[in-house]
């Protein structure tokens, strides 16, 4: 069950940093003049979230892996 919980939370995480960057990117279509800026921190949000999915599927395919054995 705890695996279960923190893919939970490790997909809430996903879910709010997919969230921020969409900020970003809309600040940055009201603010030409700070776009280049906003839409780096959007696209460092959008890594950070592909980190996580990354990490998660990682450690799925880890605890499966001995079952396929």
């Amino acid at each position: 069950m705890n695996g279960q919980t923190s893919g939970h939370a490790i997909l809430e995480n996903v879910r709010r940093y997919r969230g921020i960057a969409s900020l970003y990117r809309q600040t940055a279509a009201f603010r030409p003049g700070q776009s280049w800026s906003l839409l780096e921190q959007a696209r460092d949000w959008e890594a950070r979230a592909l980190l996580e999915l990354e990490a998660y599927f990682a450690a799925r395919m880890d605890h499966t892996a001995p079952l396929a054995a």
